[in-house]
C-alpha cells in the first residue's frame, strides 16, 4: 500500500485539530503543561487516525456504489488489513493513556484509560451505525467532546465546569458541521435549521471572557469570519460550495479550540489554535480532510 493511500485513509491532514482539541482539554481542566502533553497528542492522533480507517472499512459496502475511487473498492488495500490497522491505532491509543495515566508522578491512574475506553466506543459506535442514522451528528460529536474529556482526565482526577462548557459549545460545532458533512456527496443541503447549532459556539465562547484579552478576541473574530464564510457558501450552493464549507468548518475546531483557551485564561497558548487552523487547511490541499 502507498503511503498517500495510508494518508488519506487516516484525513491526517485534519489532525491539526485532533492537537488543538487536546491542548484545549488540558487548558480547560486546568492541568499543566508538562511531559505528559506530547504522548496525550500520539494517542489522540491515533484514535483519530484509526477511527478514521475503520470508517472506510465500514463504509466499504457503500462506497463500492457511491465512491469507488476510495482505496478499498478500488482494491488498493484489502478490508481486512484496514480494520486490524485501525483497531491496531485504538490499541495504541490506550497504551498511551495508560503510560500517561501510571507513568508519571503527577499522573491520574486509571482516569484517562476510562476516558479513551469511551472515545473509543463511541467511535466504533459512530462508525459501524453513522450511515441512515439521524443521531450520526451527535455521534460525532461525542467522539470530539471525549477527546476533550480524556486530555482533560490526563491531567486532573475531576473535570471542572469550564470544560463541561467548552465541551458543550465543541458539541453544537460538530452537530452542525457533521449535518453539513452527511449533505456533501449530493453537494447540497436541505433544511438550514441545523445550521443554527453553529452559532452557539461564539456566542458561548463571547459570554465567558473570550473578549477578556487582545489574543481572544482577535480569535473570535477568525472563528466568526470562519463561520460566516461556511455559510455563504451553505446558502448559495452553488458546484462545490458545500465541500469547500466542510473543510472549512473542520479547520475552524481550531479556531474555537483556541478562542475556548484564551477564554480560560491562556492568551499565548490560544495561539496554536488559529496555527493549527492554517496547518488543516494546508495540509487539506495534499490529503483530503472527508
Amino acid at each position: 500500500m502507498r503511503w498517500r493511500t495510508a494518508l488519506a485513509l487516516g484525513r491526517v491532514s485534519n489532525l491539526p485539530t485532533v492537537w488543538t482539541n487536546s491542548l484545549a482539554g488540558v487548558v480547560l481542566a486546568g492541568g499543566a503543561i508538562d511531559l505528559r502533553l506530547p504522548l496525550l497528542l500520539l494517542a489522540t492522533s491515533a484514535f483519530y487516525v484509526g477511527g478514521m480507517w475503520l470508517n472506510d472499512a465500514f463504509d466499504r459496502a457503500i462506497d463500492a456504489e457511491q465512491r469507488p475511487e476510495r482505496p478499498i473498492p478500488s482494491g488498493e488495500v484489502g478490508a481486512r488489513a484496514v480494520f486490524g490497522t485501525g483497531f491496531g491505532l485504538l490499541g495504541l491509543g490506550l497504551l498511551l493513556l495508560v503510560w500517561i495515566g501510571f507513568g508519571f508522578a503527577a499522573g491520574t491512574g486509571i482516569w484517562p484509560v476510562l476516558g479513551g475506553l469511551g472515545l473509543a466506543a463511541a467511535i466504533l459506535l459512530y462508525d459501524a451505525w453513522h450511515k441512515n442514522n439521524p443521531a450520526s451528528p451527535l455521534l460525532m460529536g461525542l467522539c470530539r467532546v471525549l477527546v476533550y474529556v480524556t486530555a482533560g482526565l490526563a491531567v486532573v482526577a475531576a473535570l471542572p465546569w469550564a470544560l463541561a462548557g467548552g465541551a458543550l459549545a465543541l458539541l453544537c460545532h460538530l452537530i452542525g458541521l457533521t449535518y453539513v458533512a452527511k449533505q456533501e456527496t449530493l453537494d447540497e443541503v436541505g433544511n438550514l435549521w441545523p445550521l443554527l447549532f453553529l452559532m452557539a459556539p461564539p456566542v458561548y465562547g463571547a459570554t465567558v471572557g473570550g473578549f477578556d484579552s487582545v489574543s481572544g478576541a482577535l480569535i473570535w473574530l477568525g472563528f466568526v469570519a470562519c463561520l460566516g464564510f461556511a455559510l455563504v457558501l451553505l446558502i448559495r450552493r452553488r458546484p462545490g460550495d458545500v465541500a469547500r464549507a466542510v473543510v472549512g468548518l473542520i479547520a475552524g475546531i481550531s479556531l474555537l479550540d483556541g478562542l475556548l483557551i484564551a477564554a480560560a485564561g491562556a492568551p499565548g497558548l490560544a495561539w496554536l489554535g488559529p496555527l493549527g487552523f492554517l496547518l488543516t487547511l494546508v495540509l487539506q490541499r495534499w490529503i483530503a480532510g472527508t
